[in-house]
């Protein structure tokens, strides 16, 4: 009989440990607040900022800068047909990116990796 419950909880245990683990990529869902972090490299790579060219036709001050540490809601959250997860944000008091659009989108798990997005 023992060696009968030690086989149960041993096999529970293993059940158990070939869960997924609870990522935060996995976690990120409509309404949830995240920080725009300081780029990887000299510009961003997975947040789909607009060109400095795009924002200036729109009036806008293309400050890339500016957006360094700014507070951002997740808006949509969408599996791409590769598998990746697209999210779109928007600023968290309702201003626009660099005074000219109202949100951007993001690869989530490569912007999380590289530090452009921080949870």
């Amino acid at each position: 009989m023992i060696k009968f419950a030690m086989a149960m909880l041993l096999s529970m245990g293993m059940l158990y440990a070939q869960e997924p683990s609870a990522t935060i990529e996995n976690q990120i869902k409509v309404g949830d607040e995240l920080e725009i972090g300081r780029p990887a490299e000299t510009q961003y790579r997975y947040i789909d900022f607009p060109t400095a060219d795009a924002i200036i036709r729109k009036g806008g001050s293309a400050n890339f800068k500016s957006v360094e540490g700014m507070k951002v809601i997740v808006t949509a959250v969408r599996e791409k047909k590769d598998g990746s997860i697209q999210i779109k944000l928007k600023r968290k008091y309702g201003d626009r990116f660099f005074g000219s659009f109202l949100s951007v989108t993001a690869d989530l798990k490569p912007a999380l990796k590289s530090g452009e997005l921080q949870g």
